[in-house]
């Protein structure tokens, strides 16, 4: 069924979706309590030491939570596309190993694989070992708090007859796609998203109602030859033919035989994406190089535009990335699309943000938005919001599931050193329960934070409660004015 038309036939619209959240829980959510729910205890819900407890954290919680937010970042595919599914003796679906495998936890730890319609019991006799020794990550928490405020399920503690059961749940929550709906709008109070599709980047038409959509820039610096268009050539980052410019342009008859031509290519490649549901763009060069980008002259550039990467030095393509990049922050500029760059992580030795700095630095007209907080460089990311805090926004998003408590720093940090309306959030998951626990533990990061300078004097309530809301819904609408238009 075409993207478009598949949330259509559900009945699902934006002014629709709490209502038809709210109209059909049945037993897609806990119908009891569930056990540890109490948000003074540290021991069930393995955080850091906080004030959770206190009367002040309780009613800065219940604030945010009212709050409908503004999730910067996700990585959300069409619902009959989603990672996790799996074939099962009942057919195809998502299920509890897709769920995980779908997780970060991939990331810091090897799961057991589901193998084609393998009974479920087969798959967690072995697969429920996975967990030993990772349950006080982050990449855990996140998942464990999700199933358990959402399926009543404490995964610490869980039983084989109890896994057997939730896994029955997934599946038949992801029959229909009201699930998405429910946990997303209802459960996690998101009003709208903004997706990074990486695997299908020039493809600017979003899914869903609450949807909007990045243009991720990431393969244009590499638009000095077509043969670069090869997923061998960069595995992960070049995946099918809606990452390529070369066929872009060829589909509106557009030549792209010269340097000159290629810079037209991207000005049109800004206005369709604009035109279409594109609020801003994306790069995640830092998982490719380092993020020190030079002012290259257009001539260097022009001498290796035309020629394979065969022919060329590595300072070469570097040159004409660096010249590319550029221009991109130019173009940011020029159409009023802010400018997402992931920061930290990644390449760590080249992924810090202080490396952006004589970029930042020369685009006073662009709007850049620093993500993950440039971890684990918090401070260097700190500075920067400080010094250009006219046309620089950090965002925590991922933050607070990499490491909860680096998290509760950051925000402590950054708020002592630049203005509350310069920092936002997301979420960067592929399931509505990666969503939600995302967003969950943003939410009670940031109100711990409020809380303890609320209890210190540093923030009057009133204070306090702005500056929450300003995190997760205002600044968006700052950031992002064309946000306002599906409000």
């Amino acid at each position: 069924m075409e993207r478009r038309t598949f949330f259509k036939k559900t009945g699902a619209a934006i002014g629709g979706v709490a209502s038809l959240a709210s109209s059909s829980q049945g037993s897609m959510f806990a119908t009891q309590e569930p056990v540890g729910v109490g948000v003074n205890s540290n021991e069930q819900t393995h955080l850091p030491a906080s004030p959770q407890g206190s009367p002040t954290y309780r009613r800065i919680k219940a604030y945010l939570d009212s709050i409908p937010s503004i999730d910067m970042h996700e990585h959300l595919r069409a619902f009959d596309q989603l990672p996790g599914y799996v074939e099962t003796a009942q057919g195809r679906g998502m299920n509890l190993s897709g769920l995980w495998s779908g997780s970060y936890l991939q990331r810091i730890a090897s799961l057991t694989p589901w193998e084609h319609e393998e009974p479920f019991e087969k798959w967690w006799a072995q697969a429920k070992k996975d967990f030993d020794n990772i349950r006080g990550t982050g990449f855990y928490r996140y998942m464990w708090r999700a199933i358990r405020d959402l399926y009543g399920v404490d995964f610490d503690r869980i039983t084989d007859e109890q896994a057997a059961e939730l896994n029955r749940r997934i599946f038949e929550n992801y029959r229909n796609p009201k699930w998405l709906y429910q946990v997303i709008a209802e459960k996690a109070n998101i009003r709208l998203l903004v997706c990074d599709r990486y695997w299908q980047r020039f493809d600017f038409h979003a899914d869903y109602p609450f949807e909007l959509l990045t243009f991720n820039v990431t393969p244009l610096v590499w638009g000095f030859h077509p043969s670069e268009f090869n997923p061998s050539v960069h595995p992960g980052q070049i995946i099918g033919s809606l990452d390529d410019p070369y066929l872009f342009a060829h589909g509106r008859g557009l030549p792209v035989s010269s340097l000159d031509e290629y810079l037209t290519l991207l000005d049109v490649m800004f206005a369709t994406a604009k035109e279409g549901d594109a609020v801003c763009l994306k790069t995640t060069l830092a998982y490719e190089r380092t993020l020190r980008f030079e002012n290259v002259p257009k001539g260097r550039a022009a001498q290796v535009f035309g020629r394979p990467r065969s022919e060329l030095t590595p300072e070469q393509v570097k040159d004409f990335e660096d010249f590319i990049m550029w221009r991109l922050a130019g173009l940011s500029a020029k159409h009023d699309m802010p400018f997402q760059i992931h920061t930290g992580d990644a390449r760590i030795e080249g992924s810090n943000p202080l490396l952006l700095i004589n970029l930042i630095d020369a685009n006073p007209q662009t709007k850049f938005e620093l993500f993950h907080g440039g971890f684990p460089w918090i401070g260097e990311t700190a500075a920067i919001g400080m010094r250009y805090s006219a046309h620089v926004w950090i965002n925590a998003v991922w933050l607070p599931t990499i490491s909860y408590t680096l998290a509760k720093r950051a925000l402590h940090e950054w708020l002592e050193v630049a203005p509350s309306n310069r920092i936002t959030w997301g979420g960067d998951d592929t399931s509505a329960e990666g969503i939600y626990g995302e967003t969950e533990l943003t939410r009670r990061c940031l109100a711990e934070v409020l809380a303890e300078k609320l209890d210190r004097g540093d923030l009057t309530e009133q204070d306090a409660r702005q500056t929450g809301k300003n995190i997760l819904r205002d600044n968006a609408l700052g950031l992002y004015p064309r946000l306002k238009e599906r409000l």
